[in-house]
């Protein structure tokens, strides 16, 4: 047997033997799947007529072969709630455009809100949590292009590391986009170093013994923030969508907090606080009910 003929049965096993644990492991994802909360919005919020619904994505990735693979064949949760494909970041993005929706910056909702400005009809707020360099290879030449506002949240002293399997991007790139995107951008901060899970799926900011060092984190993250981006933010977005209630308590008494960043379910309407600002993660479970709400 030649080498050519080698090569190509090798080849060929080892397409026959992805695409059996493609459909082995087909059904067991559906499970799994099926057992994860729905991210759909509830049914008391889809009956609100006049607010704005406060987007969150994570990751926008390149729809080639092999991301297409992996979301088929993995039960790895980041794949299906946190992650969203190129072309379908696009089309959404599209039907905003196309469905006359006021997409707003973080700034204006924190005027509507403060200055207690009647909200009327349906807008969004677009936000991407740890900033990956995705979100500025893939996400940010949508947003520049249909020209909406967006606000990044930055853990700050994890810059450009590896971080699950993704990586965060670095600072130059983050200076460069901020460049280009001008006033569309508004940055908000992820904490600097305390953006993992420990003592079995616990933030590691909640627990209380690490109360003090989460002050410490908290305010190292805008030092970092100023001495990059050139000023402190009024944005603090909480890792794993919430707090304990003394993390709150200290978030909520730093004037310069006007926003907190939750994952919470709900649309912020005019009697909103919005140092719990509720947001709607983006994913392929979510998108239908967005959708039928801003509509």
């Amino acid at each position: 047997m030649s080498k050519t003929s080698r090569k190509w049965i090798l080849t060929g096993l080892i397409t026959v033997f992805l695409a059996l644990l493609a459909i082995s492991t087909h059904h067991n994802i559906e499970y799994e799947l099926g057992n994860r909360p729905s991210y759909a919005i509830s049914s008391h919020d889809d009956h609100i007529k006049n607010g704005v619904m406060v987007l969150c994505y994570h990751r926008i990735l390149s729809s080639n072969q092999m991301v297409r693979f992996d979301e088929n064949v993995s039960p790895n949760s980041q794949f299906h709630d946190f992650n969203v494909n190129l072309p379908e970041f696009k089309k959404q993005m599209n039907y905003l455009q196309a469905h006359h929706i006021k997409v707003i910056s973080m700034p204006e909702l924190i005027e509507k809100v403060n200055d207690h400005e009647p909200i009327r009809g349906k807008s969004v707020v677009i936000t991407f949590d740890d900033i990956d360099r995705t979100m500025i290879d893939n996400a940010f030449p949508v947003l520049l292009k249909h020209h909406y506002p967006f606000t990044d949240s930055i853990i700050t002293g994890n810059t450009g590391w590896y971080k699950q399997g993704t990586k965060l991007a670095t600072w130059p790139a983050i200076l460069k986009m901020k460049k280009q995107a001008g006033n569309l951008v508004t940055f908000g901060v992820h904490t600097n170093r305390m953006h993992y899970l420990v003592d079995n799926g616990t933030p590691v900011f909640n627990l209380p013994r690490n109360y003090t060092r989460f002050k410490h984190d908290y305010a190292t993250s805008q030092e970092v923030l100023k001495e990059k981006i050139g000023y402190q933010s009024p944005i603090f977005t909480y890792p794993y969508g919430s707090g304990t209630p003394q993390i709150q308590k200290f978030l909520d008494e730093q004037r310069r907090l006007k926003v907190v960043l939750t994952l919470n379910d709900g649309i912020v309407t005019s009697h909103s606080n919005l140092k719990q600002t509720p947001r709607v993660i983006v994913n392929t479970s979510s998108w239908p009910s967005i959708k039928r709400w801003l509509v």
